[in-house]
C-alpha cells in the first residue's frame, strides 16, 4: 500500500539557517530523540547516512538530490527497521512572509495495509520530534 505522510512546521528561525541545517545533512541524532548516532559517508547526492537508533536498529539513506536554490533534499532509506518495502524521504524549506522558515517535510512508503497506519503514526511523531530538535538547536 502507497502511503503518504507530510510533517509541515514553521520554525523559530530563518529559512537561510534551517536550509543549511537540512542540507548538511548530519545532525538527525541532534535532532531526533530516537537517534543514538547518525554518521555521514561521502557528501552531497550519492552520500550514504547510517544512523543507529537508541532502543535498537538501524537505519541507511542514501541522498538522491539536494537542490540549493529549491531548498530541497530528497534521500532514500535503503535499509530502515520499520515494516515498509519502499521509504523516500523529502524536506523542504520555504522562506514565511515574516522572515522564518517553514520546513515541511514528506515520506512515501510502501508497506502492507495493515502496517500503513502504525508507520505513518510513527512517521509522523518522529519527524515532527526531529524538526523541533532542530529548531531548538538552531534558535
Amino acid at each position: 500500500m502507497q502511503t503518504k505522510q507530510a510533517i509541515t512546521k514553521k520554525l523559530d528561525t530563518s529559512a537561510a539557517k534551517a536550509w543549511n541545517a537540512i542540507r548538511n545533512i548530519d545532525g538527525l541524532d541532534r535532532w531526533f530523540p530516537i537517534i543514538g548516532s547518525c554518521r555521514v559517508e561521502g557528501s552531497g547526492i550519492g552520500a550514504r547516512r547510517e544512523m543507529a537508533l537508541e532502543q535498537g536498529g538501524e537505519i541507511v539513506d542514501l541522498i538522491q538530490d539536494i537542490d540549493s536554490e529549491q531548498k530541497r533534499l530528497v534521500y532514500l532509506r535503503t535499509v530502515s527497521p520499520f515494516p515498509v518495502t519502499h521509504y523516500r524521504g523529502t524536506v523542504e524549506v520555504f522562506d514565511s512572509y515574516d522572515g522564518q522558515a517553514i520546513v515541511s517535510w514528506t515520506i512515501d512508503f510502501e508497506s502492507k495495509p495493515e502496517d500503513s497506519a502504525g508507520v505513518a503514526e510513527l512517521v509522523k511523531n518522529a519527524i515532527s520530534d526531529g524538526i523541533d530538535g532542530m529548531e531548538r538547536e538552531l534558535r
